[in-house]
């Protein structure tokens, strides 16, 4: 697979992949770009048009909020849409207890708001478990309103939970509200006054404080809302572009695809299949053929699969989760993981122990702190769960699971392994775990156009019975039935493109090895990269103990640099797609450290990820095609080497 597609700085802020209205990246080019995103430079956010949804927040749920804050707020309120009124007490309490924390005093509303297709109440059947959606397209929303001061602190809870409203969401919610005004020659609502459409609200806590600035989730203030760029397409021309592809069904398939993808990811599809029937995916019908799993535990079923509309949701209800089943205690998060990891086991619950290198000397020192502990108190497990990545984001180390295992069979407490990197065409992590989590929304679904994440109950795991029970009365299904079909469909041939993302990163990564100071150490002149970070390469005996027998060895890997200058001249020199995400079908990369720990730079280099560390994600291109990217970007870095020698 090969795309031409523009790469360069004229690309900044454009959606990433282009022309994708539900994008979940954003072009970032340079090194200096990225830069100006943290610093939030005037020319960098005006600029964007896109954004990783738990950090930008997508203009269609700009629009909607502000929608709803004339129409509901008070005195210049500020608002998160949620699609439950179980997330919205949730993250009401979270505003409040972050706001006490803080020795600030405010107060939180939360507002349900009912829109329908027409100006009458719904009496139509909420649609199976889905919380939000009601089977004649109604949807159920649900708002948490609060003074504009607070907002800093209400995007904490958008951006570590995942559990806010989709932009499929809000768009389905604008064309509610939009189908309700009367004929106008203007287009669909970007002003929204005179909004009328049927709702029940549910005012509580009122209070005040006046802003006009519309919420944004990229940790500063926000912009105006800027301007669609030409390649924006209308709804309609989006729909027949869709259909005219075969990546579009009716809303009522959701239920379909939904078991579909339960299916899929508990491996227990006899056949799976790219075909649909009559009222969805194929896969997802009363009559597929099911049999054993594949998944390396026995009597692991669908019904084991929770879906969640992020990954980190999936994180963060794993959490809840085992807050609620198990004695309380702090969680131990082990090695370096992706950042909203460690911040759910820090700012829910009593907190956590950090163990940050993910190193056999760490699984050293957490068998002494667990001793410790247990000799404190031996009557209760010493931490609830720990929480790990296999193999983690970015440094691609994996944890000697075998270790961690035996310790969680000692000391009584939840092993939660996020298999994200490595994923289940690879490697099979479940045998070892309580839970596995894993973000759906990258490679599992490749195009980067949706989001979604699930939680699968190991039914061998010693605390199964009392988990499933929690879940079978306590799961809602929040996951916007129109995202769930797209993740269906992306993730039908999911297997086979793993196969040759695998393939590629292999030969990129031996190209790169063999031109580092690890493969190079006699002659270090001119070298311009450090080390590559690659399962292969990075703590490989621990992977081999999950990696299936036709098992690769993923998509992601990363590089340090000799110098700083290094660094950026091969970010900026290489010629894929720049932005944050990872496990797309097209190569992706980014300046990791400065996107993700701009503000935290010493602490991130005290566990080895440096402030130069570039992080890739390869996709599908030829082959040769890939090479030859890497081997300008590379050039580019050898000559900045060049460069500071004279």
């Amino acid at each position: 697979m090969t795309a031409v597609v523009a790469t360069g700085s004229e690309t900044l802020g454009h959606a990433v992949p282009p022309f994708t209205s539900h994008a979940i990246s954003v072009s970032l080019p340079t090194w200096k770009d990225n830069v100006g995103y943290e610093e939030g430079e005037k020319r960098v956010v005006e600029s964007m048009v896109s954004g990783y949804p738990r950090f930008f927040i997508h203009l269609s749920i700009q629009k909607l909020a502000s929608i709803c804050e004339q129409k509901f707020g008070i005195k210049g309120e500020k608002c998160l849409l949620c699609p439950s009124k179980k997330a919205a007490d949730q993250c009401r309490s979270f505003i409040l207890s972050r706001a006490a924390h803080a020795g600030i005093s405010t107060h939180v509303r939360l507002v349900q708001y009912f829109i329908s297709p027409d100006d009458g109440p719904s009496q139509i059947a909420r649609s199976q478990k889905s919380v939000s959606s009601y089977s004649d397209g109604s949807v159920e929303l649900h708002m948490v309103l609060f003074p504009a001061d607070i907002l800093p602190t209400a995007k904490q809870f958008w951006q570590h939970t995942g559990m806010g409203i989709s932009s499929r969401l809000a768009e389905h919610c604008l064309v509610l509200l939009y189908s309700q005004q009367p004929p106008s020659p203007v287009s669909p609502p970007h002003s929204p006054t005179n909004t009328r459409s049927s709702f029940k609200a549910l005012n509580k806590h009122y209070s005040v404080k006046h802003t006009s600035k519309a919420p944004s989730f990229g940790g500063r203030e926000s912009a105006p809302l800027p301007t669609p760029l030409p390649e924006s397409l209308n709804r309609d021309q989006s729909t027949y572009i869709e259909e005219r592809y075969g990546r579009n069904l009716p809303l009522t398939a959701g239920i379909y695809a939904k078991r579909a993808l339960r299916r899929r990811i508990a491996g227990v599809l006899v056949r799976d299949t790219m075909d649909d029937g009559p009222q969805g995916a194929s896969a997802g019908a009363l009559d597929a053929e099911l049999g054993p799993s594949n998944r390396g535990v026995k009597d692991v079923t669908e019904d084991d699969v929770f879906l969640f509309p992020t990954g980190m949701a999936a994180i963060w209800n794993a959490h809840q989760l085992a807050l609620a089943v198990r004695p309380v205690a702090k969680s131990v998060c082990f090695g370096f993981p992706y950042t909203d990891t460690l911040k759910i086991l820090e700012k829910w619950g009593p907190g956590c122990h950090f163990f940050g290198h993910g190193l056999d000397s760490d699984i050293d020192a957490l068998e002494s702190k667990l001793e410790q502990l247990s000799t404190e108190n031996p009557t209760t497990p010493p931490i609830l769960a720990l929480f790990t990545e296999f193999p983690s984001n970015p440094l691609l180390r994996s944890p000697n699971i075998h270790r961690l295992r035996a310790l969680a069979d000692k000391y009584d407490f939840l092993l939660v392994v996020d298999d994200t990197i490595g994923n289940f065409v690879n490697i099979e992590v479940l045998p070892y775990a309580d839970i596995v989590v894993s973000s759906l929304s990258k490679i599992f679904s490749g195009c980067a156009n949706t989001m979604g994440g699930s939680l699968v109950l190991n039914p061998q795991g010693r605390h199964y019975v009392a988990l499933k029970q929690h879940l079978f009365v306590n799961y809602e299904d929040v996951y916007f039935d129109e995202d769930a079909v797209f993740m269906e469909r992306n993730s039908r041939d999911f297997a086979c493109r793993i196969r040759v993302i695998d393939n590629n990163t292999q030969a990129v990564c031996a190209f790169l090895r063999s031109k580092s100071l690890a493969e190079n150490t006699a002659r270090p002149e001119g070298i311009a990269i450090k080390e590559v970070f690659y399962p292969k390469y990075s703590t490989p005996s621990h992977y081999k103990q999950c990696q299936l027998p036709d098992g690769g060895y993923g998509g992601l890997f990363s590089l340090t640099f000799t110098s700083i200058a290094a660094s950026k001249a091969f970010f900026d020199a290489l010629p894929c797609l720049k932005g944050p995400s990872l496990g797309t079908n097209f190569t992706l990369a980014c300046p990791y450290t400065i996107l993700a720990h701009y503000n935290e730079l010493e602490w991130a280099a005290e566990y080895g990820v440096e402030e130069g560390l570039v992080r890739i994600s390869v996709g599908m291109e030829e082959k040769d095609a890939l090479m030859r990217c890497f081997e300008v970007a590379l050039s580019a870095a050898e000559s900045a080497i060049s460069t500071l020698a004279t």
